[in-house]
């Protein structure tokens, strides 16, 4: 059980780690949601959480997070990999989805063709208010004068070190001397990863997907088998559509990825075997029975049987004071992807999504936006890396429909070590950042102006 704590926020930021980060906040007749951050990786949070004190937006916040753990967190979230996000903007009145999942490239091959970059300078472009390099700028701040590597990144280091010493760039940036991954407390640093990003910072997306980067990644590509072409690198197009929405009990509205995405085919098959077992008579109907007996079916129409302990995933969200609500998810399928940077670049590729257990990786990205009958948020998250992060986004849902106060993630006897979920949960006023709490990230908070 994660012991709850309650934090005043007199300062300009409350950060915890690991566990929880309440902020209150006078909210009159309605709930009014702070400015808040949490994920998997605390240097990245804590860069995510500067920009909402500078007057940036949920989306802001997300695009600087997502940069800078292609830095702090490179084994779950590289420049070469591909993700969702899902945006909740009362301003507007609109709820939308954003797809920029890493695709097979058209000759197959071994690398996928990237799509983080300009899935978030699209989400960016649509919803920020901040100037793009700004929200770029913490993350080429981390590569270029380096970061102490934190013990979130440090556990997943030791569990991928075979992957690390096979490729050059890798292994000079992780590992050390003595042939093994860097110990957390160590600091490390990208120059060629900082150039990239600085690149990005002053040019744009399109910095990674032609010119001198875009020629790099295609030639490493060519010399490797890897097939990616120069034409489709260029011409890789994130999507934007209208979220799987649903109805969960009788108060609360659930925002999706879509059913035309393997992560909303399984979330979404989930979710409606969760409602099932609920409606059916006692003891099924008990929460984690009904959890368990949803999760169980899901797996088994899906044909899932036997996981990697590592997808290479990670998930994280962002609110801000106005109510705007971004949650995202994303992968490099399997731990640092194919393992292999492009020379010069810092960009380590991720793995195409046809090759072997890669595919499951997708399936598994859950970022979840929950509204009440008010349009006020309930939640916003993601879960990432297996379908016991999927489950206690539901669990989760069932709990706040009873009316319970939530403060854990569900109990599951058949988690993978890398299957995290990070939310943040606004019940009577109050608004909770929640990392995962088997974990080492970090929830973090600016109070509302």
């Amino acid at each position: 059980m994660v012991r709850s704590h309650f934090l005043a926020c007199a300062a300009g930021l409350v950060l915890l780690s690991g566990c929880l980060a309440d902020t209150s906040f006078d909210t009159g007749s309605a709930p009014k949601i702070g400015a808040i951050v949490v994920g998997d990786e605390p240097y990245a949070v804590k860069a995510a959480a500067s920009i909402l004190a500078q007057g940036g937006d949920a989306a802001d916040a997300a695009t600087a997070m997502y940069f800078a753990l292609s830095v702090t967190y490179p084994v779950a979230a590289g420049l070469g990999g591909g993700g969702i996000c899902l945006v909740h903007d009362p301003a507007s009145g609109r709820n939308e989805e954003f797809d920029f999942l890493a695709r097979d490239a058209a000759g197959h091959g071994a690398y996928a063709v990237p799509g983080n970059v300009r899935g978030f300078a699209l989400l960016q472009t649509a919803y920020g208010t901040l100037p793009w390099q700004r929200v770029i700028a913490p993350a080429e701040g981390y590569a270029a004068a380096g970061f102490p590597i934190s013990r979130a990144l440090a556990t997943r280091l030791a569990a991928s070190e075979d992957v690390i010493r096979l490729d050059a760039g890798l292994a000079a940036e992780f590992m050390d001397e003595s042939g093994h991954t860097r110990s957390a407390g160590g600091v490390v640093a990208s120059r060629e990863l900082a150039d990239t990003l600085a690149a990005i910072r002053t040019n744009g997306a399109d910095a990674l997907y032609g010119g001198v980067i875009g020629d790099a990644i295609v030639a490493y590509s060519s010399a490797q088998g890897g097939a990616i072409t120069a034409a489709e690198l260029a011409a890789y197009p994130p999507t934007r559509a209208v979220p799987q929405t649903m109805q969960f009990g009788d108060q609360q509205r659930v925002l999706l990825p879509g059913a035309a995405t393997g992560a909303g085919t399984f979330a979404g098959s989930l979710f409606d075997n969760l409602a099932r077992a609920q409606r059916a008579p006692a003891p099924t109907n008990n929460t984690e029975a009904a959890i368990v007996a949803a999760t169980k079916q899901t797996l088994s129409k899906f044909g899932v049987a036997n996981l990697p302990p590592d997808l290479g995933a990670t998930g994280f969200a962002a609110t801000d004071s106005k109510g705007q609500a971004v949650a995202c998810a994303v992968t490099m399928n399997g731990p640092f992807g194919s393992g292999h940077t492009a020379r010069g670049t810092g960009v380590t590729l991720a793995r195409a999504p046809s090759s072997s257990e890669a595919g499951y990786a997708v399936a598994f990205l859950t970022p979840a936006i929950v509204t009440d009958t008010n349009g006020q948020v309930v939640l916003v998250g993601a879960s990432a890396g297996g379908p016991i992060g999927t489950a206690s986004i539901a669990d989760a849902l069932a709990r706040l429909g009873k009316g319970e106060v939530v403060t854990r993630r569900g109990d599951a006897n058949t988690a993978t070590l890398y299957d995290t979920v990070n939310a943040i949960l606004c019940q009577n006023g109050i608004c909770t950042a929640l990392p995962d709490a088997s974990a080492h990230g970090l929830g973090a908070a600016v109070p509302a102006p």
